[in-house]
């Protein structure tokens, strides 16, 4: 799901569950990259964690608040606040390592 600076607060901020959010752009390979083990994780995870993906060079105001300058950047939110911030592409088991505290059911 792609989320915009318009419905992030509903989307994210006011998530039941924790929501790992990918900020990419299209010119960005490491950000190609990694959005196939994202999308692995979130399936794994049986609904405990919701997947969106943020497009940094349509939507600015987002990105700026949470001081992305590098990408990719994925940062988990849960209860409306960010809880992991990663920058730069990972392995799959790095990403499940920063995440799993938050995807217990």
């Amino acid at each position: 799901m792609e989320v915009t600076d318009a419905n992030f607060e509903a989307e994210v901020l006011g998530s039941e569950v924790p929501v790992i959010v990918d900020f990419w752009a299209p010119w960005c390979r490491p950000c190609k990259a990694i959005e196939p083990v994202l999308g692995e994780i979130a399936r794994d995870a049986n609904g405990t964690v919701k997947l969106v993906r943020m497009n940094v060079d349509e939507q600015l105001g987002v990105p700026s608040r949470y001081g992305v300058l590098s990408l990719p950047t994925v940062i988990l939110f849960a209860a409306g606040e960010p809880r992991e911030t990663l920058v730069g592409p990972q392995s799959r088991r790095r990403y499940e390592a920063a995440f799993a505290p938050y995807l217990v059911a």
